[in-house]
């Protein structure tokens, strides 16, 4: 597992989440330093502060002098089109000379709206189909409440103004405006209030009306109330979705979500560029005996070819901000934990920072924050466990950046972190330590504790492999008192002889156990994954144990879980079966180490291709197993992964069935159990294994090593690694075959139960063998080449390539002698 890559993410985009008719509390802070306000840029009077601005947004309310009865009036943005038929269309009162909303309430006799949506490709159809039952968005509406910062409400109201006689009316009805704007006016407050960070840098930003977004909430007569959002900062999707709760937790459906037709024409799809980068962190840290972290961080942040004056950032929940400066000059900070993301790493909320005035394009400022907050859990004595591993400062995604980290902590723990060390010395009860990289890198970790340390190298890396001295409390026995059938006696009061029980001590397990082993996995997945993919770029690897079931692989530190060092028979009887046992023993370590390259090195910033870095590192574990221990135990991994996607939790549907792998976070909120960790890493894994058994070791193994090469420190998505696989695939290999294979495999859902029958005709040396490939249990159209192996009693056994269909496909070959069998690979996924 690697920290969260979603580096560039949308401002508010999760607060956008919130339904139409629910009042929505939301946790929004401010803190103004000083009376420095802002310049005035967009309208703003001198000294006005960027929380007297949101609140100024929150209070702008309706206009009802900007009220219209309409008809027959069309508004279209990307691939949604919405027809006002017949109702009141009320827009908000003008701020800053930009009107942000407007309501259409379709309250009067006949009154109806439209909205009709066609998703572009087959997948995102049949999740639209598995929400509403139907592929196709065609709902009538009761109400519509559109917030945009992009040119969609101003084209709205232009077309509200048409001249008469156009196909559209409009007339103004500013009676019924006041009516409206009292009924609405709370809604508008309620829905805008979690949007309002994203609003206020919007509005900060001087070409908000090109890359600004469109949030529509619908109130359907069917299908209740749901969200459209268009964003030019949500990877520019289109997404429809709706909140909900299930076994009494709040979650949203993803209904569909996709690039606009006008963006699928253009190869490759062109990034958002950045607004800000940020290019380098300092932080002096404090770790006192109560375990308190106080931090200051200081980021060095170089702003694009656009002046801004406001900045997004996050931070774990855990940690408060004392103070913000720019430059040394004290900054207005506001935070939103309405938006608040969860994931392994904890909680985060967005911070914005507002600069007093403008700053330039291309200039360069260092930003500083003061912080505190408990991020560290004793889990037993000398044993620790840091919650918010890559959010415990503030930060943006999994931006590449230079860390320069340093920590004062008492001296009888030992606090290990990425990078080389530039400084460690002791004074009195404290130790100070100074780690600086010489590469960017993803993010700056840190863990603590009670460590014995081993030390060595690997391929030019020094490594440092850290264990607990002392057993966490939750994998402590407990001691239990066993009667005995003969229990023996000792003296009691006045000589009389009483039973005593005896007290069964269980083993208690030695944290250290595998110290030595996960040393000599570690130097050997070095050394491995360096020949396939290269020299890491960080000269330093320190790994050391975290309490749990889970590992996590930062730039230039591991965090491993403590199962991974127990001896196999001292691990709690729930992981002793062998499938954990593998994973514990043979695939966690590698798989982290991996991470060094698929997620440190090559990583990935969208939702659809977050896949990519954890099914490469997964695979590359399965490859060092096989160097280490042969295919067998490799193939006993691989049926594991098929039998957990195959598998139908509660009697429902499938795993794998749950939706494309390209579908991302949005299988996290799946009905089915674990869709998306089985989804991302066992199919993932299986995708992989098979595109090497495409290619050929050779094509495969030099595939990968160009991704290194090519998108070292960059992002790459699901479309690059496709052409890159087309560009170097073997000559006997068509194109057409790498986009069959995406196509099924990754693009959409479906795992084939397959059969084969053939004949053979005549003798040696010419024996003619003819078969049927027959597939059942996907859709018609789903179609992968499979190979079919002849094994021969002499010489070199012959692989068929055969492309599936919704009818049995024929093959045919002469081979020298009769076959000893002929059939389909077993390392294909598929149905047994």
């Amino acid at each position: 597992m690697q920290p969260s890559a979603l580096a560039v993410r949308s401002w508010g985009s999760r607060a956008l989440l919130v339904a139409l008719f629910c009042w929505h509390e939301t946790s929004l802070t401010a803190q103004r330093l000083g009376e420095q306000g802002l310049s005035g840029q967009n309208g703003y009077a001198a000294g006005e502060t960027a929380a007297d601005i949101t609140r100024a947004i929150r209070q702008t309310g309706l206009d009802p002098q900007e009220c219209f009865r309409v008809r027959d009036l069309k508004f279209t943005k990307d691939d949604v089109k919405l027809y006002f038929n017949d109702g009141f269309l009320i827009f908000s009162k003008p701020f800053s000379g930009r009107r942000l909303a407007a309501i259409f309430s379709a309250e009067v006799e006949g009154g109806d709206a439209e909205i009709i949506l066609l998703p572009p490709s087959r997948e995102e159809r049949e999740s639209l189909a598995s929400f509403t039952g139907s592929p196709n968005l065609d709902e009538h509406l009761r109400a519509s409440l559109l917030i945009a910062t992009d040119d969609s409400v101003q084209r709205l109201y232009q077309q509200a103004h048409t001249e008469p006689g156009s196909q559209a009316c409009a007339a103004k009805t500013p009676e019924m405006g006041a009516s409206l704007a009292m009924q609405w006016d709370p809604v508008l407050s309620n829905v805008s209030e979690p949007m309002q960070m994203r609003l206020l840098n919007d509005l900060l930003t001087p070409d908000s009306v090109r890359k600004g977004m469109t949030f529509l909430a619908l109130n359907g007569k069917n299908l209740s109330t749901f969200d459209v959002i268009s964003d030019e900062r949500l990877d520019r999707r289109v997404e429809i979705r709706q909140a909900t709760s299930r076994d009494g937790k709040p979650v949203v459906n993803i209904w569909t979500s996709f690039l606009p037709r006008h963006l699928q024409r253009q190869t490759p799809v062109p990034a958002p560029p950045a607004n800000y980068h940020l290019a380098k962190f300092r932080i002096d840290a404090e770790i006192p005996n109560d375990l308190t972290v106080k931090a200051t961080t200081k980021v060095t942040v170089r702003v694009g070819p656009q002046a801004l004056r406001a900045f997004q950032f996050e931070l774990t929940s855990s940690m408060e901000i004392d103070s913000a400066t720019i430059d040394g000059t004290p900054a207005e900070w506001l935070r939103d934990g309405s938006a608040r993301r969860s994931d392994v790493n904890g909680t985060e909320d967005q911070v914005v920072v507002v600069a007093a005035g403008v700053l330039p394009a291309n200039s360069e400022h260092e930003f500083t924050f003061v912080h505190h907050g408990n991020v560290i859990t004793t889990r037993g004595e000398g044993v620790f466990f840091v919650s918010a591993r890559g959010s415990w400062y503030p930060h943006l995604g999994s931006e590449f950046s230079l860390y320069d980290l340093s920590f004062r902590y008492p001296k009888r723990f030992t606090l290990v972190a990425a990078g080389e060390v530039v400084e460690d010395r002791t004074d009195g009860d404290w130790r100070f330590t100074r780690r600086r990289t010489n590469v960017p890198i993803g993010a700056g970790g840190f863990n603590l504790g009670s460590y014995e340390k081993v030390s060595g190298t690997a391929s030019g890396v020094a490594f440092e492999v850290y264990g607990n001295r002392h057993l966490e409390e939750a994998l402590r026995p407990r001691s239990m008192e066993m009667p005995l059938s003969e229990p023996p006696v000792r003296p009691g009061p006045r000589g009389i002889r009483t039973p005593t029980s005896q007290v069964n001590q269980p083993t208690v397990p030695d944290p250290l156990g595998r110290l030595k082993a996960v040393v000599d996995d570690l130097q050997s997945s070095i050394d491995y994954f360096s020949d396939l993919f290269g020299p890491p770029v960080l000269k330093t690897l320190t790994v050391a144990p975290i309490p749990g079931t889970f590992g996590q692989g930062f730039p230039g530190l591991v965090y491993l879980s403590t199962f991974a060092y127990l001896s196999p028979i001292e691990r709690p009887a729930a992981l002793r079966n062998s499938r954990e046992q593998v994973f514990f023993s043979d695939i966690l370590v590698p798989h982290e180490v991996a991470h060094q390259w698929w997620g440190s090195v090559v990583t990935s910033n969208r939702s659809e291709d977050r896949w990519l870095p954890e099914a490469l590192a997964n695979y590359s574990a399965l490859l060092w197993l096989e160097k280490k221990k042969g295919f067998n135990p490799v193939a006993k991994v691989l049926d594991g992964y098929r039998d957990e996607l195959l598998a139908k939790p509660n009697g429902g549907p499938a795993r794998e069935s749950a939706g494309p792998i390209l579908w991302g976070g949005r299988l996290e909120a799946s009905a089915i159990p674990e869709a998306w960790r089985v989804i991302t890493y066992d199919k993932g894994t299986w995708v992989l294994h098979m595109l090497r058994r495409r290619l050929g070791d050779q094509a495969f193994f030099r595939m990968l090593k160009e991704l290194r090469r090519r998108y070292e420190f960059r992002t790459v998505t699901t479309q690059e690694v496709a052409a890159l696989v087309r560009e170097l695939r073997p000559a006997d290999v068509p194109a057409s075959s790498i986009d069959t294979f995406f196509e099924n495999w990754v693009y959409r859902t479906g795992v084939p139960a397959l059969k084969i029958h053939y004949t053979t005709k005549g003798v040696a040396p010419a024996v003619i063998i003819t078969g049927t490939v027959e597939q059942s249990g996907v859709e018609d159209d789903f179609s992968v080449d499979v190979p079919v192996e002849i094994q021969l009693a002499k010489g070199v056994s012959r692989t068929v390539w055969v492309r599936t269909g919704f009818e049995g496909r024929q093959f045919s070959i002469t081979v020298p002698q009769l076959p000893l069998s002929v059939a389909i690979a077993g390392d294909q996924l598929m149905k047994r």
